[in-house]
């Protein structure tokens, strides 16, 4: 199972490119698309859900091209759009039953795959409510469920955690590590702690470009030696964010206890720390390395 992106291009209009010469090799596990806001990454999800087609480059679903021939993997695909909706009077059940017939899976397959799925998603006492009066997290969990009903190999799900509270965060994060396994999940979001939580890899985006793809590890020990903390007076932080990239300040008695990251040693006074995967994005996305 292999998903294979070769120089991957979509122009909108006339030089103007939401993603440019984008090449990745994905293999079974959870892949973290990591970027900020209008940095590519939905335009890339799309593409690789067949919703839109590329300008240049290639996708392929183990060595079939999926722009020529899209249903190879739409028939092994569940995706979750970042805009997922759903029909406010209909109750979970009806939901998945309608979409599972859109799918094409018959009544008893999809009866027997839809009580699974809300037992998976802690949905089975809220079964029979209807949608509109769902919290934020419940509705995303109905749309992991439809995303699931195909069982694919192919898990997208884009910006998933956006408005959901910290409780419904980890747990929709702790879901999708269990639903990893054997198969490809693509977890698009601009939420460090998100991909943190659940990546085997990282894939960083920035401008419609791919500028690091690397497991959590490699990318921490890239930063070893590189972050520092001291503590300045809350006066000279417009000034220090000036010069760097502070990725963390504490508030305290004495000062502002700051977080940087930095090639160079910033001040004789500060001291080398570890670094987290936070401290990684800025200085990747920041393009101050």
């Amino acid at each position: 199972m292999q998903l294979t992106i070769n120089n991957l291009g979509k122009e909108y209009k006339r030089g103007f490119w939401g993603l440019k010469d984008f090449s990745l090799e994905i293999k079974p596990g959870i892949l973290g698309l990591l970027g900020p806001n209008g940095a590519g990454k939905s335009t890339f999800m799309r593409m690789l859900a067949t919703i839109t087609k590329p300008t240049d480059g290639s996708i392929k679903w183990n060595d079939v091209d999926i722009v020529k021939s899209p249903d190879t993997l739409r028939d092994v695909l569940g995706y979750l759009p970042q805009d997922f909706g759903v029909y406010p009077n209909l109750n979970a059940v009806e939901f998945l039953e309608y979409m599972a017939a859109i799918k094409g899976l018959d009544a008893a397959t999809a009866k027997k795959r839809i009580d699974e799925l809300l037992q998976l998603v802690n949905l089975k006492d809220a079964a029979k409510r209807p949608l509109g009066g769902y919290s934020g997290g419940m509705k995303q969990r109905v749309g992991i469920a439809q995303a699931l009903l195909n069982d694919p190999q192919l898990l997208i799900v884009d910006e998933p955690t956006v408005g959901l509270d910290p409780e419904e965060r980890v747990r929709f994060r702790n879901l999708l590590s269990d639903l990893s396994g054997e198969r490809i999940v693509i977890l698009s979001t601009h939420i460090v702690s998100d991909v943190e939580a659940t990546a085997t890899h990282i894939a960083l985006v920035n401008k419609g470009q791919l500028l690091r793809e690397a497991a959590p590890e490699s990318l921490l020990n890239e930063l070893e030696g590189k972050v520092w903390e001291w503590t300045i007076h809350s006066d000279d932080l417009p000034a220090l964010k000036s010069k760097h990239i502070v990725s963390g300040t504490i508030r305290k008695s004495d000062g502002v206890q700051v977080r940087v990251v930095s090639s160079d040693q910033p001040k004789a006074e500060s001291r080398s720390v570890s670094p987290n995967l936070e401290d990684a994005y800025l200085y990747f996305i920041g393009g101050k390395q």
